[in-house]
């Protein structure tokens, strides 16, 4: 049976709202009213339009007496006035109420009952209802029963555009978000994604309240309940290093750290498809099927079959299913306090080890450093690798400023013993268009050994530049390998880069010198 929800109180009068509906009835609704279609594999596929990532740049947040103080405000938390977003809620609202239908999607942000939040989706497109089906934890149907109001809501016009004159307001797209109401604007963009990082931005104000440390990262859990966390940005191989056979996989991307140990906020994953083969992630390429949407894929017309390689609506494309597809995962999807934290970077000028074992105070460092680095060719005008600071591996999704993140990441990794380990996937022998990559079974390997525990048994040395400690062995992995320099032909050209490299470390650190500690400060290269 059906189950309608009165929107009267939101200010909305449609008649026909359909919340919770089942995957059949959505996949119906998004293939007659939207002209989605089914692949082969039985997802359904659809387009975002003219938004096919996010939009950084039109995010806003409230400016309120009571969060003011807490929010880390500059390029990544923008400021708009109470007035500015209640302009936007009347014109979602406004559009909303022209609609037939609309859909309402009540679920949970975190598995655990003691910290989740309830989230409200109100939409009018069936694959956005689909699609938050998919991310959030789903309720039972006693749960949804007794769902009650919920902690957030999220008004998605996407279709309907900003009006760009009003104050704060840079564009007809925005994404406007105010703590004290409880609300999330969407105007302008259809892209997924928003609805996902709202509530994700949400989680990463209310944990730090809470002194629970939210964190972009994945996890997964080896047979003894030994549970690592994986953090990197695009490119590092957090996906490829957190998904093993021999480990369960208890969340991809978005978690919270309580005093029980790890929660995944998500009930679902959003992989990136571009080039998805079954040979290189059978997980991913079995996972979809029917109830799985696909955002900006191409198909052939007449099999059905989708191009994974094909890029020509945008090289962003996704696929967004429920965790329970794939086989090896660990739920409910919460797990112990972490023993192996480990920070992942693609360094494309081949001067950073493949793995170092961190201080805490290290840790602290390069948690809010979030490294990597783009190889040449990848942009136009890119003629040598370029560093890429992201704070906290996730800075377009932090509230706080990133040392609150990095004092509870120091504080549980004491309390609870955790290891932090440095691990490096890019170049060695050379920066990038001299030296070649990592070889993924060196890097798996490594992973291995931490896992183990045999890196933290091995005797270490000292990185001269960076003052990382480096370990001396490692089985399977040459022990020339996980020392730079040896593997430099040119050996003042390995000193210079690795000079020039300390040297984007510092500065990129000195936005931080205001909250960060000596000990953090001095955590850093030595050099």
């Amino acid at each position: 049976m059906r189950k309608e929800l009165d929107l009267a109180s939101y200010g909305i009068s449609v008649s026909r709202v359909h919340r919770n509906p089942s995957p059949a009835q959505l996949y119906e609704d998004a293939i007659i009213r939207e002209n989605a279609a089914i692949t082969s594999s039985g997802a359904l596929m659809n387009s975002s339009g003219q938004k096919t990532g996010r939009s950084p740049k039109d995010k806003r947040i409230v400016e309120d007496p009571a969060s003011t103080d807490s929010i880390w405000w500059g390029s990544v938390n923008t400021k708009i006035p109470i007035d500015s977003f209640m302009h936007n809620r009347r014109r979602a609202i406004d559009y909303l109420n022209t609609r037939e239908l609309l859909y309402v999607i009540d679920a949970f942000a975190g598995w655990d009952k003691e910290n989740r939040i309830k989230v409200r989706i109100i939409c009018e497109r069936a694959y956005h209802a689909l699609f938050m089906t998919n991310m959030l934890v789903r309720p039972t149907p006693e749960e949804l029963l007794s769902f009650g109001e919920p902690d957030y809501v999220i008004f998605n016009a996407g279709q309907f555009p900003a009006d760009p004159a009003s104050p704060a307001i840079s564009s007809e797209t925005s994404v406007a978000l105010s703590f004290e109401r409880g609300e999330f604007i969407i105007l302008g963009t259809q892209y997924a994604g928003e609805m996902k990082k709202g509530v994700f931005t949400i989680m990463n104000y209310l944990m730090p309240k809470k002194n629970i440390l939210s964190m972009h990262c994945s996890a997964n859990e080896g047979i003894n309940g030994d549970v690592s966390l994986f953090f990197g940005l695009s490119g590092t191989g957090k996906t490829t290093l957190s998904t093993e056979p021999n480990r369960k996989l208890i969340g991809d991307d978005e978690h919270y750290w309580t005093d029980k140990g790890i929660v995944n906020i998500e009930g679902g994953c959003y992989a990136k498809c571009i080039n998805l083969s079954k040979e290189s992630e059978p997980e991913i390429f079995n996972a979809i099927r029917f109830g799985t949407v696909l955002e900006n894929t191409i198909y052939d017309d007449r099999t059905r079959l989708v191009d994974f390689e094909d890029a020509s609506l945008t090289e962003n494309t996704r696929a967004s299913y429920p965790i329970e597809f794939i086989d090896n995962i660990k739920t409910p999807c919460i797990g112990e306090h972490p023993k192996n934290i480990i920070l992942l970077t693609c360094d494309a000028f081949g001067v950073l080890p493949p793995v170092s074992s961190l201080t805490p105070e290290q840790a602290m460092y390069h948690f809010m450093s979030g490294y990597t680095a783009k190889v040449a060719g990848t942009e136009v005008g890119v003629i040598e690798p370029e560093a890429t600071f992201s704070a906290c591996f996730g800075a377009a999704f932090l509230v706080w400023h990133p040392a609150k993140y990095a004092e509870l990441l120091a504080a549980n990794m004491k309390k609870y013993h955790s290891k932090a380990w440095l691990v490096n996937t890019g170049w060695c022998g050379g920066s990038y268009g001299v030296g070649k990559r990592l070889s993924i079974k060196h890097t798996r390997a490594i992973i291995d050994g931490i896992h183990s525990g045999e890196l933290a048994n091995v005797p270490c040395i000292k990185d001269p530049i960076f003052g990382l400690n480096v370990p001396t062995h490692c089985s399977n992995v040459p022990d020339n390998v996980l020392f730079p320099e040896n593997s430099w032909a040119d050996k003042n050209a390995y000193r210079q880069t690795a000079l020039k490299l300390a040297e984007l470390f510092r500065n990129n650190f000195v936005k931080f010198a205001d909250l960060a500690s000596d000990d953090i400060l001095n955590a850093g290269p030595c050099k």
